[in-house]
């Protein structure tokens, strides 16, 4: 014969406590508590809850604890973080810096780039393309091993001058004697006009191009 205790005071404080669980869709320390005490006053007085069932259950719920403890101080510590990284990218504001990025916006008729090769290059390919992802020129540049810049002049294929303000995009391929790729990334230098802080990460606005502050290789003026 199978016998069952259970209080209804109890499974009504239960039903109030899963109804309250749910509803804050946050599970506390008070609730697992209610919960823990519930199970033990429902269960089964012939089938017990065994003693190891019942540690691993209370080491579960200490570990809870102590993860919502450490989730809280991670989540400060990171909102620390980017009041930092904020405060640090201000005194980027004013100086002309380069950094690692693709686009540039074409101001007095021109957009300068930079591209970095681990080594000398046999053939280097350049190709620009406007905000809509259409190629507007194609060239050739210099493959020195290191650093290499490149001037556009803002004519497309055609010859046609193009306007100022719009952003252009540069891409580089660059190949070795034996066909391999020895392009390690792509730079622009321009001046830090502000901050844009609206994401986790935030930005520098360089001649109108937001660029990541991680992004910064240095400093020129």
């Amino acid at each position: 014969m199978t016998v069952s205790a259970v209080s209804s005071a109890t499974t009504a404080t239960t039903t109030s406590s899963s109804s309250s669980t749910s509803s804050n869709s946050t599970l506390t320390s008070s609730d697992f508590l209610t919960l823990l005490v519930s199970e033990l006053q429902n269960q089964n007085p012939l089938d017990a809850t065994s003693t190891t069932d019942l540690v691993n259950q209370l080491t579960s719920y200490a570990n809870f604890t102590s993860q919502q403890s450490i989730n809280s101080n991670l989540s400060s510590l990171a909102s620390s973080f980017s009041s930092l990284v904020t405060l640090n990218s201000v005194n980027y504001i004013g100086h002309t810096v380069e950094a690692k990025s693709d686009t540039a916006t074409l101001s007095n008729g021109a957009a300068t780039y930079g591209y970095s090769l681990s080594s000398t290059a046999s053939d280097v390919s350049i190709s620009i393309s406007d905000s809509s992802g259409n190629v507007v020129y194609t060239g050739t540049g210099t493959g020195n091993s290191g650093s290499n810049s490149f001037t556009w002049d803002g004519k497309d294929s055609s010859g046609n001058q193009l306007s100022d303000g719009g952003q252009y995009t540069i891409s580089v391929t660059a190949t070795d004697t034996a066909g391999n790729s020895v392009l390690n990334y792509t730079t622009v230098s321009g001046t830090v006009t502000g901050i844009d802080t609206s994401t986790s990460t935030p930005s520098l606005t360089v001649n109108g191009v937001a660029v990541s502050a991680a992004n910064i290789l240095g400093v020129t003026s």
